[in-house]
């Protein structure tokens, strides 16, 4: 079974210096039908204006990712034991995770004044609840995804990836027109397909920036193809079903 989430079907929430698409349900966007696949249960695309962000919240058992795909974001958040926290600057090529645990504090800002953030806010539910809380961040070599899956979070941090707590995997590939990448569905997993920016086909499906698909039960190689003029970003949740 395939299903289809295209972008313009995905809430919009706007709220002066906050653009935002959903995904799945989130905040004042709620859709029955869209409350999450599998494990994972939020993907939010941001556009924060210059100088503005969201200021100290709290979460709990999630495991949260963030992908930057223009401008700076700047995070702090509780982690650390010495009471001072952890944080850094996320740029695009980056990705940050962020295990809130048996609870956390954060705040997320646009780090430049001059220029808006455009950035992904992944969340996936854990396979273990009110661990310690934890943070990294890493940077990883386009080169790397050029028309190859690149493991970005996994298990066990195999192959340079984040070591996130669920039996998941996220995966990226950069394609330019006429490059292509397979995987292999494993009937009993799930898989999310989501277009970061560019234009893909995958089977006769053309996909776009915010384009998704879902894969359940489903068999077979997943084979997509770069079609747009420049590189297609585009990331593959490996899931349990």
């Amino acid at each position: 079974m395939i299903v289809a989430r295209p972008a313009a079907a995905r809430g919009h929430v706007q709220a002066g210096w906050l653009d935002s698409r959903h995904t799945f349900s989130f905040g004042r966007y709620y859709d029955p039908a869209w409350m999450g696949f599998g494990p994972l249960r939020v993907i939010n695309e941001d556009r924060v204006a210059a100088g503005a962000g969201f200021p100290p919240h709290h979460h709990a058992n999630m495991e949260i990712l963030s992908y930057v795909l223009s401008g700076a974001l700047s995070h702090r958040d509780s982690t650390s034991h010495d009471g001072r926290g952890s944080g850094g600057v996320l740029r695009p090529g980056e990705l940050q995770w962020m295990s809130a645990g048996h609870g956390i504090e954060h705040s997320e800002f646009n780090a430049a004044q001059d220029a808006p953030v455009h950035f992904l806010q992944i969340w996936i539910q854990p396979d273990r609840v009110n661990a310690l809380p934890a943070y990294a961040q890493r940077a990883f070599d386009p080169a790397q995804r050029r028309a190859r899956w690149g493991a970005l979070a996994s298990p066990d941090g195999a192959d340079d990836s984040l070591a996130i707590r669920q039996q998941a995997w996220l995966r990226g590939t950069l394609l330019g027109v006429g490059d292509s990448v397979e995987w292999p569905l494993d009937v009993a997993r799930r898989y999310w397909l989501h277009v970061v920016q560019g234009e893909v086909v995958v089977g006769d499906r053309p996909l776009g920036a915010g384009d998704a698909l879902g894969f359940l039960e489903q068999g077979g190689a997943l084979r997509v193809q770069g079609t747009g003029s420049g590189l297609a970003d585009v990331l593959l949740f490996d899931l349990p079903a």
